[in-house]
């Protein structure tokens, strides 16, 4: 595949890295030189492979990191992050299970390790793009924030007292709390999730599902409800109330000062934060009131996150005189 041209990220100065942002159907790879700029920006099929799933998605990073290392021969990473999808033990460095790749219980940071010959950070995609958010983009500034990315799917990642919370891997999925008891199966195996709702597929799915008209995504179903569709306005209705909800919950629990929201649904910009925002704050009595911010950093949230990952843990190992 044909790179992208480099571009100037707002990393900074630091130590050359590589990062694999793993999709469940790209994989995102760059270079970041000590400058922070991100060369050679590549996104390839993630491969997939039954009998050995994690196997085939470390192998490609080998085969990357030789075509990152042609394309720009002067730059020696020091090491390399990778972040992925689904239950993820980052401190055993262990992909617990993901149901779009196949795994569970990967070691993936010592294979990694092994095929890349670099010291490894491994992580969450989302958890990546969070800290991203909050060093780099729209959460800068705030201790305690909340990252949603919502799409196909609905993920997030807690930064508590400064600090990304993974709660053993199990910590951020906001998409699969519980929002309709009564609501559709999802595909987690539980029922009425939030996902099944407030996703940008479902909102398209359920859509569907009323009027038996296709259409492409949720952007689809706001323009509809916009020029009056009693069922869009409806399924757009639904898809409000319980992110409402569910974010008066979480604002119950820990208390953000931020929510950022990215996403393919946040391109609906003020169509759904503003009447977000009022559903919020009609919840809400005593509570801290966060502030809704579209995330910043687009779809390459995760890929730099990842890198920060990667420039920390060479930090740390130069730090312990680790050569």
């Amino acid at each position: 595949m044909r790179p992208d041209a480099a571009s100037t990220a707002p990393l900074g100065p630091g130590e050359a890295v590589l990062a694999f942002d793993v999709g469940g159907t790209d994989t995102k790879s760059a270079l970041i030189d000590r400058h922070g700029r991100v060369l050679g920006l590549r996104r390839t099929p993630t491969p997939r492979d039954d009998v050995d799933p994690a196997g085939a998605v470390v192998a490609s990073f080998a085969e990357l990191a030789r075509a990152h290392a042609a394309e720009v021969p002067d730059v020696h990473p020091v090491a390399a992050g990778v972040s992925v999808p689904g239950l993820v033990d980052e401190r055993a460095g262990v992909g617990i299970f993901s149901s779009n790749l196949g795994w569970r219980d990967a070691p993936i940071r010592e294979l990694a390790e092994r095929a890349l010959g670099l010291p490894v950070a491994f992580g969450h995609d989302v958890r990546a793009a969070g800290d991203a958010e909050h060093r780099l983009g729209a959460a800068q500034g705030y201790g305690d924030v909340v990252v949603l990315a919502i799409g196909t799917g609905i993920a997030g990642a807690l930064v508590l007292d400064g600090r990304p919370y993974a709660g053993g891997g199990y910590a951020g999925e906001l998409g699969h709390a519980l929002s309709d008891p009564d609501g559709e199966r999802c595909t987690c195996g539980a029922r009425g999730c939030l996902e099944t709702i407030a996703s940008a597929g479902a909102i398209a799915r359920r859509y569907a599902a009323a009027t038996g008209v296709a259409v492409p995504g949720a952007r689809e179903v706001l323009a509809a409800a916009e020029a009056g569709d009693a069922d869009a306005i409806r399924v757009w209705d639904d898809a409000l109330r319980a992110l409402a909800e569910a974010l008066a919950r979480l604002v119950a629990t820990v208390a953000p000062e931020a929510v950022v929201i990215g996403g393919g649904l946040a391109q609906a910009g003020p169509a759904l934060f503003e009447p977000l925002r009022a559903r919020l704050d009609a919840l809400l009595s005593f509570h801290r009131r966060p502030v809704l911010v579209q995330a910043r950093l687009g779809d390459d949230a995760g890929l730099l996150g990842t890198a920060l990952a990667a420039r920390d843990l060479a930090d740390r190992l130069e730090g312990a005189g680790t050569p």
